[in-house]
């Protein structure tokens, strides 16, 4: 392209409707971001259940520790992140409302078809199909907030958004703990179209068919206007490229190579969590499905939310003080609390104490959850927002969705060769993370300071 381009907000228009979508006062941005969240618990829900299942799906499959990494991470992140880069392309060019309306369709349909499926390698396909649904749902999610909110709100925004997180997964350990222990005495059961199946697949229809409903709930969204575009010599917005989103990016490498691998390490510690603590205290302490998911629902939503939100407000804060690299600082306190709280939760002996340290320890894990996307959006102009989201989760979820349930899996079979080793396991896969998260960040801090003051440049 010849034309140079600057970032610059939007021009104003007279529609009431445009306008009043813009504000964030307005009721119906936070509507929306309400929608948007409730989506976002659905596919956790979805992401989820299978941890609650694993000794059901180990006694019918034959398969190992390993396996089962395979199944909660790559299964899942292989196909969600390489068909998220396309559509971060059509976030930034087509109605987002609608790319959003197809994402959930597909992955809650998957998520159902799991039931069916009769062999490790067929449940392997069907979760590679809920990662292909969900993948249209962060970088639209993402853009739809960052316009529907100014800069100094989108870090509690998103970290809102966040909340699905761990809302879903909370109410699918409360939900699958529940199922898994009510349906523990009736072996098989006889459903319409499936016949009879193992009782333990009902899980899936439960479920899966219910995020349907969030599919109609969609089309109330509205699309607002986009701002921050990029703008050509002439004065209008510039429709770009893959070249030309492919150079923002080149411009901001740093930024945009820090963020997304310290977010690997994060989300490493975060989905060793979700796919293997469960495990841990059925395995190890011996307890029920029921128990477990109460317990680590509890935690979720009294801890983990709450930290999310935090980091959104500590980062807001700085935001509004001029210190530009605020998600930056969050991050930093968020790896050291990890090391020092979440990675000997799962290798002290006294349940209880592991209950106390994975509070403390989630509680700072999710403080960076929400403003490291934040923190993109913030130096990128509207045209390429969500393939840079998709670049994000490209990173996040390649790497640290695979890492995370792999890791401790791997560790049992190949290194102890004893799957009661599991809570060492956990916490080797969460302490080495942590102190790469920790250095990458400490690394961006500078590069994200100059990228930020490049967008506010006029």
């Amino acid at each position: 392209m010849g034309t140079a381009v600057q970032p610059a907000a939007a021009p104003q228009t007279g529609s009431r409707m445009e306008s009043g979508a813009g504000k964030s006062s307005s009721r119906y941005a936070w509507y929306v971001l309400m929608v948007l969240t409730g989506m976002y618990m659905f596919s956790y829900v979805d992401r989820q259940i299978l941890s609650l299942l694993v000794p059901s799906i180990k006694r019918d499959f034959g398969v190992s520790d390993t396996q089962i990494g395979l199944l909660q991470g790559l299964a899942f992140a292989l196909f969600y992140t390489f068909m998220g880069l396309p559509l971060g392309r059509l976030v930034d060019t087509y109605s987002r409302r609608n790319i959003i309306v197809v994402s959930v369709v597909v992955w809650s349909f998957f998520t159902a078809l799991c039931a069916a499926t009769r062999s490790f390698f067929a449940l392997f396909l069907t979760r590679i199909g809920v990662g292909v649904g969900e993948a249209g749902l962060g970088p639209a999610a993402y853009s739809l907030i960052s316009d529907f909110f100014p800069k100094a709100r989108i870090g509690t925004a998103i970290s809102i958004f966040y909340f699905g997180l761990y809302l879903g997964s909370s109410l699918a350990l409360l939900v699958g703990g529940m199922t898994v222990d009510a349906l523990a005495r009736t072996p098989v059961v006889s459903v319409p179209v499936l016949g009879t199946i193992a009782s333990w697949r009902i899980t899936f229809l439960i479920v899966g068919l219910p995020g349907l409903l969030f599919a109609l709930l969609a089309f109330t969204i509205r699309e607002p206007v986009r701002r921050n575009l990029l703008l050509g010599a002439s004065g209008a917005p510039v429709q770009t490229s893959f070249r030309e989103a492919f150079l923002q990016m080149r411009l901001r490498w740093q930024s945009m190579v820090g963020i997304p691998v310290g977010m690997i390490f994060q989300s490493t510690c975060t989905f060793a969590v979700s796919a293997w603590v469960p495990v841990y205290f059925l395995r190890l302490h011996g307890w029920s499905a029921t128990g477990t998911g109460q317990a680590l629902a509890v935690i979720m939503i009294l801890f983990a939310c709450p930290g999310m939100y935090l980091g959104g407000i500590l980062s807001d804060r700085w935001q509004k003080k001029g210190i530009a690299d605020g998600p930056i600082r969050v991050a930093l306190i968020s790896a050291t609390g990890i090391f020092l709280f979440l990675m000997p939760a799962t290798i002290v002996s006294d349940a209880r104490m592991t209950l106390v340290l994975l509070a403390i320890g989630m509680f700072l894990l999710s403080l960076p959850m929400g403003t490291s996307v934040a923190a993109l959006q913030l130096i990128f102009p509207n045209q390429v927002r969500g393939q840079v989201a998709a670049v994000f989760l490209f990173f996040l979820n390649l790497g640290g969705q695979t890492l995370g349930p792999l890791m401790p899996g791997w560790l049992n079979d190949h290194v102890f060769h004893d799957e009661y080793m599991l809570g060492t396991s956990i916490s080797l896969t969460i302490g080495g993370a942590s102190i790469l998260m920790f250095l990458v960040f400490l690394a961006t801090v500078r590069p994200y300071r100059v990228h930020h003051a490049m967008m506010d440049a006029k």
